[in-house]
């Protein structure tokens, strides 16, 4: 089992509330197989009110069943439980929450991200690139497992898993910043909000 604690995500930040569009929302841009499981109504992609942009999300059909999501902007990865796949758009802010404390991120920066994420979209995959990246931290997420015995089910693994998978070299990030969680920290350094 992993060592990664869980603790509260913060919510201080949540003040400049008043500077952000009534009704905040994300795209959740979903592979055929997940979209026939949550089986939500599709809405035309447009761009998320985030700094992390819009998700792309696949189902992984492991026993029990996880979604990989990933942010379109940075690509960063986050695991977490499939069931009730009808829930996830509106569970996926308090797990990137985890992720986003995981990986050292200022709390008002959290607030606000998760703040922005009020409501979900649903739309089909658009960007070839990033379901390309789903798939490569698919196979990944099996090599974790079995390197360091996590449980696939195990809210903390996937936790574990998903900080590792951020470390990741990336096609798409090679000029810029190589990896998800560099990536990351840059949006959050340059002021994205």
């Amino acid at each position: 089992m992993s060592n990664v604690s869980r603790q509260p995500i913060p919510t201080a930040g949540l003040e400049r509330e008043a500077n952000l569009p009534f009704g905040a929302m994300f795209h959740l841009h979903s592979t055929k197989k997940l979209l026939d499981r949550i089986k939500p109504e599709i809405c035309i992609a447009g761009e998320s009110d985030t700094a992390l942009g819009n998700w792309y999300a696949t189902a992984l059909f492991w026993k029990p069943q996880v979604a990989l999501l990933v942010s379109e902007k940075t690509l960063l990865p986050v695991l977490m439980p499939l069931a009730p796949a009808a829930t996830l758009g509106r569970r996926l802010p308090g797990q990137l929450g985890a992720v986003l404390k995981e990986h050292g991120i200022p709390a008002d920066f959290i607030a606000q991200e998760l703040w922005r994420m009020n409501e979900v979209r649903y739309a089909k995959t658009a960007n070839r690139s990033v379901v390309g990246i789903l798939n490569e931290f698919s196979r990944q997420a099996e090599f974790w497992l079995a390197a360091y015995a996590y449980e696939k089910g195990d809210d903390d693994d996937l936790l574990a898993i998903s900080a590792k998978l951020a470390e990741t070299p990336c096609g798409p990030l090679y000029s810029t910043h190589l990896s998800p969680d560099k990536a990351l920290q840059y949006l959050v350094s340059s002021g994205a909000q």
